[in-house]
């Protein structure tokens, strides 16, 4: 099993090279980069972090196609992985549509604009100069001026039932964006099902679980840490998940209601135990090696520690590292 973690920028330059270097040290695998307008620029960061460290594979977690069009993800990507010497990955989904549409973009036919998006990407990472006319991109002769390496790999961030199927069809990975292991085992079934639609073997996708999480020998303060992304993670929670957990539709349409006018410290405030039990893995250091030992046997080949990690991200990395060493023996 791989481990990696994220990493949001709404923490400081130093604070972020920190936590890197940190994680690159323990052995983790990866290292994803949140990609929020409002937060600090992600490819700017993701270089930052490639210059700090010399083996951790690194990408965005995730970008979106509306925000970057495809051939400037794709110029990135590239550029990365080149600074990088070949350790860029791509995260992409659709992206959360109460932030696209603060900034007036509307959230259109999303599964076919990352389908589109993946397409336009490979084929510029692969050197080609691309004319394509999809229902949401269109390109007239496009082309990179530099060398690329085509190999990058991509992973599709997704929740619902379409995104998931269509990870299965083309992605080399898909960041599962939930915790529990319903939904997650869920979720892998659906990209069974696009991965068996497209002739593929399900074993040559790595299955990421992408958690919210937060590790702290006191629970509450866990669970204040991570009442924030819980927010965003339930506004956007299939419904099958809702009925999964007994979370009441009206709970989080009141979420929703305080994100869309940004008011996300009274969306924080909404947040419930239950959504925090569904939505996020809030624990004491010494619980984890169990909650990720059930998370591999349903056939997860990837955990990302997601953020906030903990009240404190710098002493909750040394307690989920001590914690996995211990897992790992």
């Amino acid at each position: 099993m791989k481990f990696g973690v994220e990493l949001v920028p709404y923490l400081s330059i130093d604070k972020l090279v920190d936590l890197a270097k940190k994680v690159e040290l323990a052995g983790f695998d990866h290292i994803w980069v949140c990609d929020h307008y409002h937060n600090r620029y992600v490819y700017s960061v993701l270089t930052q972090l490639a210059l700090v460290t010399s083996k951790i594979k690194l990408g965005p977690g995730v970008t979106n196609p509306y925000v970057a069009h495809p051939v400037v993800a794709a110029a990135a990507i590239a550029t990365l992985n080149e600074i990088s010497k070949g350790r860029a990955v791509l995260g992409i989904s659709a992206g959360e549509p109460m932030y696209l549409k603060t900034i007036g973009i509307q959230h259109h036919k999303p599964i076919i604009a990352v389908s589109e998006a993946v397409k336009i990407i490979r084929l510029l990472l692969a050197g080609e100069k691309v004319d394509f006319s999809g229902r949401v991109f269109i390109c007239r002769g496009a082309k990179l001026r530099f060398k690329t390496a085509s190999e990058v790999p991509v992973y599709i961030g997704a929740q619902g039932p379409q995104m998931l199927e269509l990870a299965g069809k083309i992605s080399d990975g898909v960041l599962i964006n939930a915790s529990d292991i319903g939904d997650l085992e869920e979720a892998i079934e659906h990209v069974r099902t696009g991965a068996q639609s497209a002739g593929r073997d399900l074993d040559k996708i790595d299955l990421v679980a992408y958690m919210a999480v937060s590790v702290d020998e006191d629970l509450k303060k866990a669970k204040d840490a991570v009442k924030r992304i819980v927010s965003f993670v339930a506004s956007s929670a299939p419904p099958s998940s809702l009925k999964r957990h007994n979370i009441p539709v009206s709970d989080v349409e009141k979420i929703r209601r305080y994100l869309e006018i940004g008011d996300i410290q009274r969306a924080a405030a909404a947040v419930t135990d239950r959504m925090i039990e569904a939505f996020s893995l809030c624990a004491r250091p010494s619980e984890l090696p169990s909650r990720i030992d059930k998370l591999r046997r349903i056939g997860i080949t990837q955990v990302v520690i997601g953020f906030p990690i903990g009240p404190d991200p710098l002493r909750a990395i040394d307690h989920v590292v001590h914690s996995l060493f211990k897992f790992q023996g």
